[in-house]
């Protein structure tokens, strides 16, 4: 397990688009020294954005019954749910990861439901069986 994990990133790439006039002011908040660059000052303005609604983010964590970070299935996992004659309900608010060595026939045997609110890495495999039940 420690050495599938040791190959997630910290971080997401995503790519946004940014007008003009608000590409400028991000510049010019770097070239007065606010921000070391671009990056910087858009992950301050999302980290501040996310404080500001801490507590609704909370409240909806719990009531949805979230796994908070980084939460890994290994094939180990999945055939002990299979096992106990178990389909599992995968909520993560993070990353969810799905070992590489799982088939699509243990995934589509052993996850009933994927909501996953950040990113799921699992093999093309997984992922097109279990299609119809990532939400």
């Amino acid at each position: 397990m420690a050495r599938e994990l040791a190959k997630v990133s910290e971080s997401e790439k995503i790519t946004i688009n940014v007008g003009y006039v608000d590409l400028g002011h991000i510049d010019l908040l770097v070239r007065e020294g606010f921000y070391s660059n671009r990056t910087d000052l858009i992950r301050t303005a999302l980290r501040n954005q996310i404080a500001s609604h801490a507590e609704t983010l909370r409240q909806t964590v719990s009531r949805r019954s979230l796994v908070l970070g980084i939460h890994h299935y290994s094939r180990a996992d999945l055939e002990a749910a299979r096992e106990r004659g178990e389909q599992l309900q995968i909520q993560v608010l993070g990353l969810a990861s799905i070992a590489d060595d799982v088939s699509p026939a243990l995934a589509l045997k052993t996850i009933e439901s994927i909501v996953v609110l950040g990113v799921l890495h699992a093999s093309a495999g997984v992922k097109r069986a279990l299609a119809s039940r990532i939400k």
